[in-house]
């Protein structure tokens, strides 16, 4: 069997802490998680730090690996790149610059919002959208869980996401380059820290997607710097920088960057599972007349994610507030132009294509692997097809490739266990009833 490459996930199992339940086995979309010996363990190939598996673990034994603020002593100039979604955690009477005048009192040097990165791509992909050659649909890269399921998942939709770094990656990149220039530092002294709502960003960070090395030092999760934050929120305010439009302000809830982009022939979809349905119909060749697809691994979108704390429903109530608030002040359809985009900033230069990361890979031989597709078949049938996941496996179908790859036995099936020791109890009552003479108690009395 092949070697598995080593991979970073921010997602972490902590075993004294598992209860060895099927909730995490039955929600991972990649069916990642498997519970053996009572305890889960994840498939680090099939993982991609969606974090479905943080929000229904019972026993909080799944957690996410970001930085703290402690670290932001390994540099000289600390950056601050807030996502979107931070803001709709606060009530919408909290205005933005309050909240990020709150970041500077946790000791940030300066604040950069990701919107304006997410201003940037929003014209770059209405102008994309134009082109001819486009292969329809196109696919959003903004959320890199759902661009890592494509690849594990439905490699053969890579051609469809469209070729930019996501808001963050291009805010990053801005911000530090600005540092740099403005405050005469090197690119080492600087730390870009982006505050995240869900474990996939943290990912990306250390397996960055599409570019060799992020231009971001280190991810911090929302519900990790919340509390602090909140303590320091004033209506005193010492950050006077121009803030984001609603265009980038939007991109925190789903539908917020396809209205940002203007095209009106989209799909919006949010939550993993909605999401792996219809990248399935896209690999069927079944919506090939839509223009473009906004996917988000987050119900609700990136307000969602699972390292926020408020009430998704409630946190897009509030963004929704904040962004007609800013579309009143601020009516224009972003602030920079096309023009002011260049492509070191999109991310365009030295990009490299994002590779398939398939996770069913039997064997690396094809003669054994055939071999193994043969007994997953034949296992398959023999199975009751009830998906219980009580196994250990999260489906049917799962059981039968772990029997193949020598992970697991036909009797970890409880109810094929149940029938076989039915049948063994059947066959000890018919043996014992065909004891012969001097065996027999019965007789011999």
């Amino acid at each position: 069997m092949e070697v598995a490459e080593e991979r970073f996930h921010s997602v972490q199992l902590t075993p004294e802490l598992c209860q060895g339940c099927v909730n995490c086995t039955k929600h991972c979309p990649t069916e990642a998680i498997r519970i053996r010996g009572g305890k889960a363990y994840i498939t680090s190939s099939r993982c991609i730090d969606c974090g479905e598996c943080i929000r229904h673990c019972p026993g909080h034994a799944k957690t996410a690996v970001t930085d703290e603020l402690w670290n932001l002593k390994k540099y000289k100039h600390n950056i601050a790149l807030p996502a979107p979604a931070l803001y709709g955690q606060f009530n919408a009477d909290i205005p933005v610059r309050a909240i990020l005048s709150g970041l500077l009192k946790l000791g940030f040097d300066e604040v950069f919002e990701v919107a304006h990165g997410a201003e940037i791509i929003s014209l770059a992909i209405k102008e994309y959208l134009k082109r001819p050659d486009v292969v329809r649909p196109a696919i959003s890269s903004a959320c890199p869980a759902v661009v890592r399921l494509i690849q594990v998942k439905f490699p053969e939709l890579i051609e469809n996401i469209v070729p930019f770094d996501a808001p963050v990656e291009v805010a990053a990149r801005l911000a530090r380059v600005e540092a740099q220039r403005l405050h005469g530092l090197k690119s080492e002294d600087i730390g870009v820290w982006f505050i995240t709502p869900c474990p996939a960003k943290m990912t990306a960070v250390y397996q960055p997607l599409g570019i060799e090395k992020s231009s971001i030092s280190g991810a911090i999760a929302i519900n990790k710097i919340f509390h602090d934050l909140f303590k320091v929120v004033t209506a005193e305010v010492q950050d006077a920088r121009r803030q984001a439009s609603w265009v980038g302000v939007g991109w925190a809830v789903s539908g917020g960057e396809t209205s940002a982009i203007g095209v009106d022939n989209v799909l919006i979809v949010h939550d993993i599972n909605h999401v792996t349905n219809v990248l399935e119909q896209v690999a069927l060749g079944k919506l090939k007349d839509v223009d473009y697809i906004e996917l988000l691994a987050c119900a609700g979108g990136c307000i969602g994610g699972a390292l926020t704390v408020e009430n998704h429903f409630v946190a897009e109530h509030r963004m929704k507030r904040r962004i007609e608030k800013k579309k009143i002040q601020d009516p224009k359809r972003g602030i920079l132009p096309r023009t002011a985009c260049t492509d070191f900033e999109l991310g365009l230069t030295g990009r490299r294509a994002i590779e398939p990361k398939p996770a069913l890979r039997l064997d690396a031989d094809i003669s054994k692997a055939m071999s193994k597709i043969e007994i997953m078949d034949a296992t398959l049938k023999s199975l009751p097809g009830l998906d219980c996941g009580s196994c250990g496996s999260p489906n049917c179908k799962a059981l039968a490739e772990d029997i193949a790859q020598g992970q697991a036995s036909l009797t970890d099936c409880v109810f094929l266990l149940r029938n076989k020791v039915r049948d063994l109890a059947y066959e000890m009552v018919n043996l014992a009833a065909k004891l012969p003479p001097p065996l027999d108690k019965e007789k011999e009395e």
